[in-house]
């Protein structure tokens, strides 16, 4: 198969799947993309409102180079198939006790804000933990997020080389426990350790590293003009453009293998679609669990996919909004982060939840009259038993999410009913074998980031792109993940040999 002309066909319309089929097109394979969706995105969903298609998904566009990288790579611009807009405040924080504070695009704005929030001492502990955020996202930037197959042995070599590291790594400690020693004000160690929920985690079992999610974030956020969505549907056009194919609407049941690799993907609707790679773009959980095939379920080692990350508790709908002013990106923090967390360790919903609300329809200088778009995150347990969610459950839910913003004098009018609410149940119906967990494996444990499954499998021809792949959740990283699977095939594809490349332990690979 070395150097012929391929057909590749991509199991799912995500981000990471959309990503590798760009790539590969304009390499000149031959693609084809299938999803059981009527529309391209994944988990970056919309539901029809009044006031027009409001985000069910991801709302925050962090780590703009990455897509421009990937437009760049294929002779295209981003700005031509999508409007951003840079958001100067990050986010507003809002506390039970009226204390507010916005983070800034620039961190001399948002140190002078820490400063007049809780005093000259924190100004001081938010520069060092920004300066330490930054090391260490410069520091894992390429050998862990950019590397296609990170390995434990080149990480601790790296540590080794780096000894600073270790001291900014801090590995014995929890994310929440670093925070409390790296500030005097509970309220802004609350702050930081909500970015263990990014990636599915809680604060008080997801390692230290984690900080330097806000390294990410510091760099600036986009709002991306028409919602989210329409962030996939640029990927989608720039696909069109590349002579990639897409069948929506029918769901992939096998993945077809012959002499140990990948020969065909098969659909429900009975189509067999021959292929000489496929790349699947799903919830790894799903290999394991025989749902592409029995002979797919040893592809996954089950410590790549288990445990689960978090769920959540999802509002979409549009209202008017009575009470504070609110902007973008916005957080309403409950009073103790123990009354969130550990329901959820339980398996429950939170008691008081932590509540994450994009104002869809607002950012730099906008603030709309009348209806407008809202996304609701509250933050829940994966559900594993497969079952429905019960009407008591969900409204249980609406009581906790609008009586919690009401105690901060936010109301909205109308409130939205059960209808415009997704459950982790949901999800887990939405996404097969995921449980509901919309981040993958747990990134609990220090070397949980390792244990994610890399984009080649042990099937020959058979390779992953996705958010439960290396690198990791979040639609930058679910981006990258498609660049690793579009490399690897090309890599295996220019080889001679008729094996695939394998990682072994030691640091060495197979030609």
């Amino acid at each position: 198969m070395a150097g012929s002309p391929g057909k590749v066909v991509v199991i799912g319309a995500g981000m990471g799947g959309l990503s590798a089929a760009i790539r590969l097109a304009h390499a000149g394979l031959e693609v084809e993309v299938v999803d059981r969706a009527p529309v391209p995105g994944g988990k970056m969903r919309t539901f029809d409102s009044d006031a027009g298609p409001v985000d069910a998904g991801p709302t925050v566009m962090t780590l703009r180079p990455v897509f421009e990288e990937l437009f760049d790579s294929v002779g295209a611009r981003l700005s031509d198939y999508v409007t951003l807009h840079r958001e100067e405040v990050l986010a507003r924080h809002w506390w039970p006790d009226g204390s507010t504070l916005d983070l800034f695009a620039s961190r001399e704005q948002s140190a002078d804000a820490v400063g007049r929030f809780a005093g000259t001492r924190a100004e001081k502990e938010f520069r060092a933990f920004c300066r330490r955020s930054e090391r260490l996202f410069h520091a894992f930037d390429a050998p862990m997020m950019r590397a296609a197959e990170p390995s434990q042995g080149a990480l601790t070599r790296h540590v080794a080389t780096h000894p600073w590291l270790a001291l900014d790594m801090a590995p014995h400690r929890s994310l929440a426990q670093a925070l409390g020693k790296a500030f005097s004000d509970r309220r802004l160690a609350q702050l930081f350790g909500r970015y263990a929920t990014y990636v599915g985690g809680s604060p008080f079992q997801s390692p230290a590293l984690l900080s330097l999610i806000w390294h990410a974030e510091e760099q600036g956020v986009w709002r991306v003009e028409g919602g989210m969505h329409r962030l996939a549907r640029a990927l989608e056009q720039l696909a069109h453009d590349k002579g990639v194919r897409f069948t929506f609407g029918h769901r992939a049941t096998r993945v077809e293998i012959q002499q140990g690799a990948a020969a065909a993907v098969h659909l429900d609707s009975g189509a067999r679609l021959p292929a000489d790679v496929v790349v699947f773009n799903g919830d790894p959980a799903a290999l394991a669990a025989g749902l592409l095939g029995e002979g797919l379920r040893e592809t996954v080692a089950p410590d790549a996919v288990r445990p689960r990350s978090l769920s959540a508790y999802v509002w979409s709908y549009a209202a008017e909004p009575h009470g504070p002013e609110m902007v973008h990106h916005n957080v309403f923090f409950c009073d103790d982060a123990h009354a969130e967390f550990d329901p959820i360790a339980r398996g429950e919903m939170p008691e008081d939840p932590t509540l994450y609300i994009c104002a869809q329809d607002r950012g730099i200088g906008r603030s709309p009259e009348g209806l407008e778009r809202f996304e609701i995150i509250m933050n829940g347990p994966p559900a594993a038993d497969g079952a429905d969610p019960t009407d008591e459950e969900k409204e249980t839910c609406r009581t906790r999410t609008f009586q919690t913003l009401a105690r901060f004098g936010l109301t909205f009018d109308p409130r939205p009913g059960v209808q415009a609410l997704t459950t982790p149940r949901q999800f887990a119906k939405l996404f097969p074998a995921s449980d509901g967990s919309l981040y993958g494996r747990s990134p609990h444990g220090l070397t949980a980031a390792l244990k994610r499954p890399t984009a080649r499998t042990r099937v020959a021809g058979l390779y992953l792109a996705g958010g439960g792949t290396h690198p990791g959740a979040g639609i930058p990283m679910a981006t990258l993940s498609g660049r690793h699977a579009a490399e690897a095939i090309l890599t295996d594809r220019a080889s001679p040999s008729t094996s695939p490349r394998t990682a072994m332990r030691g640091g060495m690979s197979t030609a």
